[in-house]
């Protein structure tokens, strides 16, 4: 597969591609929000539920999020809300003005939009996350539908999950493109023949760009444009 490497510009020929397939966390919104809540916030709430201190409290939830990763499991928020005994929607509301949208990502939504593109949201996140992250970001109104991997109970690692949307949508894999921030994610897509497979190298403002190996990168939606 080509590596962009250190280009600015992603030269892509859009007169040849239809449809749009963006992933979320990490893509179209900055992964800070999700890293604060399950790396600083969730800790400090567990700690204090159970009297324990919060460093404790951080290895006790890594923990548990590594032992799920890959898995359906790792982005259920109801799995989430019976394991740690805590109300996760609560909890996100606390700390949702963290929910920010990419810089580009807004004028590339606009962009594919007044292309007539057509544009999929493609997440594994659950609906109840992706419903406060539309309210607060305000661009569910760019999808022409919104497809999340609980809805065919199948993460977007898995094959399955490709052959699950290409059912639901009907997408030429030749004329389409995809985005997305997670190596195994992006190797699954690449697996199912979609042509144009894009990796995010910065998905948190947060920290250090980091080139993903074996795909094109880009470090914002800036990039995918014409000049």
């Amino acid at each position: 597969m080509e590596q962009l490497g250190e280009e600015n510009n992603l030269k892509l020929d859009w007169d040849h591609i239809d449809t749009v397939l963006l992933d979320l966390d990490g893509t179209l919104l900055d992964l800070n929000f999700d890293l604060e809540f399950w790396l600083e916030y969730i800790p400090k709430v567990y700690s204090k539920q159970n009297h324990i201190d919060f460093q404790t409290a951080k290895e006790i939830i890594i923990s548990k999020i590594n032992s799920q990763e890959g898995k359906l499991t790792w982005y259920c928020l109801d799995y989430w809300e019976k394991q740690l005994e805590l109300d996760i929607m609560k909890l996100k509301s606390d700390i949702s003005h963290l929910i920010q949208v990419h810089d580009h990502a807004l004028r590339f939504l606009k962009f594919a939009k007044d292309n007539n593109k057509r544009i999929y949201l493609v997440t594994n996140a659950h609906r109840k996350g992706i419903k406060l992250k539309m309210k607060m970001s305000k661009i569910e109104g760019f999808f022409d539908e919104i497809i999340s991997s609980h809805d065919f109970g199948i993460p977007k690692q898995q094959q399955k999950f490709w052959k699950e949307l290409d059912k639901q949508i009907d997408f030429n894999k030749e004329k389409s493109i995809f985005f997305d921030d997670s190596l195994d994610v992006l190797e699954a897509a690449a697996k199912f023949k979609i042509k144009n497979v894009i990796a995010i190298s910065k998905p948190s403002t947060k920290i250090a760009k980091k080139n993903v190996p074996g795909f094109r990168n880009i470090e914002n939606f800036g990039e995918t444009m014409p000049q």
